[in-house]
């Protein structure tokens, strides 16, 4: 059996928790998860303003405080902390193992991922890249786009591990191959075993979010969970058959429970019987759930399918400008003072002439979450926030609009507030562009570097 503890969900997620992971009791590896769609191109960025940028700076500081003891308790960390520059995020924690005084800590690098500078030569070839939604091809968008990486999966981090690398530093790769990776390598899993393949896969999935399967963010009972300040983020004890039980340290917050797991089973999937991955293709409807203790969840009877012969490509564009007003109005008539200054907004904004591809309003505390479904809310209500939001292609439309917010405090209903914090930033709309490349044409790349 192996212990793979998730320490983080996101970028930005619980910073004590990788440190709680690793403090709080036995484990083998702990994973990190720091990216998501809009994290490549906002990486891209950096790394074109700056060749040493373009990774998850903070998993530096934060390797910083686990090396000492990830080292003297042979924890292997993996992470997609590499961003777009994996290679200059793995120099970063060198130095870190440098200063420390810790010799020979060998970092796994995996790369070749990123392909926006191979895009050109990949349509003149006849990928067209085609967007999974729309199917339109990337041709139609290729000079906004931002960035462009292959999600690979858990096979190259297998290698660096075989190669003997205690930190594993990976660029876009499947959120589930962090966990089905150390699987794998230890219990020696062959490439078409399926059924263990998709168990590692779910087990994967299950963690990918952090807190997300131990009580964080639950509906089931949620008033019930205990102690949500101190939560405890998720360990996967692994069995070499495929089953696994999904648990957290003694003395942590949260609850896991298979109400907890089920709903993180829900989150982002779309037909349940074919999750694919670059590994396989897992049947979530043949997923078994056994409670077996406090905090202990038995997943079982997982059944894969061969993988397809593709990649899924994650690339991001510019798509124009947006900008969001807000203005609070108090008791009495909250809404009907919202309401009129929305009307004077538009009415101005049309009196300029200026058009948007898309203007949304919305009343936080009536209808922000819910809107149609929304209920009618009380006549009394004591106070609603307008909140305006344009988008467009045109700079100029969407910073005109973000100068008619600040004229409502004295030209419009009374009892306006909550407007400190000045006029709305105009900013850049990045969107996203899923999209297939044949596993042949990406390949990644390993390279082992030491302290």
């Amino acid at each position: 059996m192996i212990r793979i503890a998730n320490g983080q969900g996101f970028w930005g997620d619980w910073r004590e928790a990788p440190i709680r992971q690793v403090e709080g009791g036995p484990i083998d590896y702990l994973t990190l998860d720091y990216l998501a769609e809009v994290t490549m191109s906002i990486m891209q960025k950096q790394k074109r303003r700056d060749p040493r940028l373009g990774y998850a700076k903070d998993f530096v500081p934060l390797m910083e405080r686990l090396l000492p003891q990830c080292v003297d308790r042979q924890i292997r960390v993996i992470s997609n902390a590499g961003g777009v520059n994996p290679s200059a995020c793995a120099e970063a924690v060198i130095d870190v193992a440098r200063k420390l005084g810790l010799k020979g800590v060998k970092i796994g690098i995996v790369a070749g991922d990123d392909i926006l500078d191979r895009l050109d030569a990949l349509i003149d070839a006849g990928h067209e890249l085609r967007d999974l939604d729309t199917g339109r091809p990337l041709s139609a968008i290729r000079e906004h786009v931002q960035s462009a990486n292959v999600y690979f999966g858990a096979a190259p981090i297998v290698d660096a591990l075989r190669r003997g690398a205690q930190i594993v530093i990976t660029g876009r790769c499947t959120d589930t191959g962090l966990t089905l990776a150390p699987m794998i390598f230890e219990f020696g899993w062959r490439d078409d075993d399926w059924d263990k393949l998709a168990a590692g896969t779910v087990a994967g999935h299950i963690v990918e979010c952090g807190a997300q399967c131990t009580g964080g963010n639950c509906q089931a009972d949620w008033q019930s969970i205990p102690d949500l300040a101190n939560i405890g983020f998720p360990i996967v004890e692994a069995e070499e058959d495929g089953s696994f039980i999904i648990t957290k340290h003694e003395g942590t917050g949260g609850r896991v429970s298979p109400a907890t797991i089920k709903e993180q089973l829900l989150y982002e999937i779309g037909d349940p019987r074919q999750y694919i991955t670059p590994e396989c293709i897992a049947d979530f409807t043949t997923i078994q759930l056994e409670e077996v203790g406090e905090n202990r969840v038995r997943v079982f009877g997982v059944k894969g399918r061969p993988a397809t012969p593709f990649y899924k490509v994650s690339i991001s564009y510019f798509a124009g400008y947006k900008a969001v007003g807000t203005m609070v109005y108090s008791w009495p008539d909250a809404l009907a003072k919202a309401q009129a200054a929305d009307r004077i907004v538009r009415r101005r904004l049309a009196d300029l002439g200026l058009e948007f591809d898309e203007m949304l309003t919305e009343y936080l505390a009536v209808n922000a979450c819910h809107g149609p479904l929304a209920p009618d809310p009380p006549s009394d209500i004591a106070e609603v926030q307008l909140r305006i939001g344009v988008r467009s292609t045109d700079w100029a439309a969407v910073d005109r609009f973000t100068r008619e917010i600040a004229p409502l405090i004295l030209t419009g209903p009374p009892t306006a507030t909550g407007f400190a914090g000045g006029r709305p930033r105009v900013e850049e709309i990045i969107a996203y562009w899923p999209a297939l490349l044949p596993k042949s044409e990406a390949e990644p790349s390993i390279e082992i570097v030491e302290s």
